[in-house]
């Protein structure tokens, strides 16, 4: 026989007491930190990037912003973030600040002239109107932040302040004080670098930016010329600067450097259309938002073309060229 009593009826078939526990609490903050960071993801994706010019290396920084985002609300001794949109986009520019130096170290071993990676939004329909899913058109208006591919290269000839500086302010619309903290810079110096790095963009690349439908036209009527082997339509539809830079990376046809001037790159287009390109296909990607021609044989695209405009015309006045299979890899 038992030396315990007997329970009562009721307390026998009562359920137990829930344990208490911080798992509860920490889920919650847990959920929330995952919520928060999620709202503010393409904001962060767009601001990288523009400062990077590479996918692969803003995923990289946007891993890293995660972690150290987590770990932050997850700790038990800091106190609420008042602000997680400013925290977070101080986390993201500082590790893409930190990025930058093996972001420089590849540049320098790079074959051939190098291009940003070109940012793919929803393919285009064949009237030109957008297509894709309704997800795509709204990742894209989500990331409509991000520049021109022309003005990503421009971007690239700044000092990894002035770039952040310009990007934050005149890209972002953040102001000075703003970027003061975001960069750990007293306002003072923000203001200089605002303003170098706004007269050396002014400087190398004027503020148009032609009509989707302009660009369109345009690049179809330089496709026909360049593709036929037509050496005077070309030469009507280049500017005398224009510049030519193919960026295969060593990994696909591309120049060694890039090509200046409307009769060189004219008699260099003539001279690739003998060339025959079998099972040749055109379609139309916007990239960094504008229209491009994705240009594919065999049913895999080989290479992603884009013109820049001159403001006074309708004048090609830069040839993009991606081929480096590496930063097509979007188009999957």
């Amino acid at each position: 026989m038992s030396g315990h009593p007997a329970r009562p009826a009721d307390e026998a078939t009562a359920p137990a007491p829930a344990p208490t526990s911080a798992a509860a609490p920490a889920a919650a903050a847990s959920e929330r930190a995952t919520r928060e960071y999620a709202e503010h993801r393409e904001l962060l994706f767009a601001l990288v990037y523009n400062l990077l010019g590479s996918v692969a290396d803003t995923e990289d920084v946007l891993q890293d912003t995660w972690l150290a985002w987590a770990a932050r609300t997850a700790s038990p001794t800091a106190g609420a973030v008042e602000h997680p949109k400013a925290y977070l986009v101080r986390i993201a520019v500082n590790r893409a600040l930190a990025q930058q130096a093996a972001v420089s170290r590849r540049r320098e071993t790079y074959v051939g002239p190098w291009l940003p990676e070109p940012l793919f939004g929803p393919a285009a329909a064949a009237d030109g109107g957008a297509g894709g899913a309704a997800q795509d058109v709204a990742l894209a208006a989500e990331r409509a932040e991000s520049v021109s591919m022309a003005l990503l290269v421009v971007l690239e000839t700044l000092s990894p302040l002035e770039r952040s500086a310009f990007v934050l302010h005149e890209v972002f619309g953040y102001s000075g004080a703003e970027i003061a903290v975001i960069l750990g810079r007293n306002p003072a110096a923000v203001r200089q670098l605002v303003k170098r790095a706004r007269e050396h963009v002014r400087a190398r690349r004027p503020r148009y930016e032609p009509a989707p439908d302009v660009r369109r036209q345009v690049t179809e009527r330089f496709l026909a010329a360049a593709l036929g082997g037509d050496l005077t339509a070309l030469l009507e539809l280049l500017a005398p600067d224009v510049t030519l830079i193919g960026d295969g990376g060593g990994k696909a046809p591309g120049g060694r450097r890039p090509l200046t001037g409307r009769a060189e790159v004219a008699r260099l287009l003539t001279a690739l259309s003998a060339r025959p390109t079998p099972a040749l296909h055109i379609t139309w990607r916007d990239v960094n938002g504008a229209p491009a021609a994705v240009l594919s044989a065999f049913g895999r695209p080989f290479a992603v073309l884009v013109l820049d405009l001159a403001p006074d015309g309708d004048l090609v006045s830069g040839i993009h060229a991606v081929s480096n299979p590496d930063k097509l890899r979007g188009l999957a």
